[in-house]
């Protein structure tokens, strides 16, 4: 005879059942995502650890070598040369360094000999012409004289004083008559130290004197590659000197009495020097 469960029983029993079917499956999925994670991080390190070892093989490898720079151009050929020039005009301003000396037996009875006589010297100098623009005290001084007795000792005997100026006249026809009114004017008091030559905007003459210089400096160069079998090329570096000016003329003190001086006043010259580098090509 047979027992049949009741059907609720049976539920129950599948219920469980079906429960443990899928509590296993859940497990199987698990167990197996661990073992993928797992696998993939040895695979991870084991990769890294190949590439590390393969980078210094690589570098260390034979006909492995690394990339060179590309050579660099070689430095053009130059040639190096220095140019003068000269050019040259008439004057037009004359300088003159004039002055007064004073000595008494006083330091004070000298400076004011001086004061004295350098007033005359200014009246006239603007009697003549010369405006207050072009007159400037350059030098004023007092100091002991001294004279040695019989025993060769050396004693103050008096004071000396002197006052200098430096004057421009730019009618040069009028220099040689200012000269003499200073004389005039000073008496034996009065200095004439010197007088200069010179043009009042020397721009213009310094000017042709450096177009003169470059056009040599660049005849040299042209020349210096022509021998060498190259042709000029562009211009490096330039650089001038100096300018200078030579045969500055002076003229010692006159006597007093001459009314007048006869003066030659010449030419100016302006003298410049260039350096230059030109390339060889």
């Amino acid at each position: 005879m047979t027992t049949r469960q009741p059907r609720t029983a049976r539920s129950a029993t599948i219920a469980h059942a079906t429960s443990k079917t899928t509590s296993t499956s859940k497990s199987a999925r698990a167990s197996t995502a661990a073992r993928a994670a797992r696998l993939f991080a040895a695979t991870a390190v084991l990769g890294g650890l190949l590439v590390g070892t393969a980078a210094p093989a690589l570098a260390a490898a034979p006909g492995r070598t690394a990339p060179r720079p590309a050579a660099q151009e070689a430095a053009p050929a130059t040639v190096s040369v220095s140019g003068s020039g000269r050019a040259a005009a008439a004057p037009d301003l004359a300088v003159l360094s004039v002055g007064v000396e004073a000595s008494r037996k006083t330091a004070k009875e000298a400076m004011a000999a001086q004061s004295a006589a350098a007033k005359s010297l200014l009246d006239v100098l603007r009697k003549e012409g010369i405006e207050d623009r072009d007159i400037r005290t350059d030098s004023l001084s007092l100091a002991p004289v001294y004279t040695q007795n019989t025993a060769g000792e050396s004693k103050v005997t008096g004071y000396q004083a002197g006052q200098s100026f430096s004057v421009k006249v730019r009618d040069l026809d009028r220099t040689g008559p200012v000269i003499g009114a200073v004389n005039e004017a000073t008496g034996d008091e009065g200095r004439v130290n010197g007088v200069v030559f010179d043009v009042a905007d020397p721009s213009a003459l310094r000017a042709k004197a450096r177009e003169a210089a470059f056009q040599d400096a660049y005849e040299k160069a042209s020349q210096h590659a022509r021998l060498s079998g190259h042709q000029l090329g562009r211009l490096v570096s330039l650089s001038e000197g100096d300018s200078v000016r030579p045969g500055q003329g002076a003229l010692p003190s006159m006597p007093a009495d001459e009314p007048g001086v006869p003066l030659a006043p010449g030419e100016i010259e302006e003298q410049v020097t260039v350096s230059a580098v030109f390339e060889l090509v």
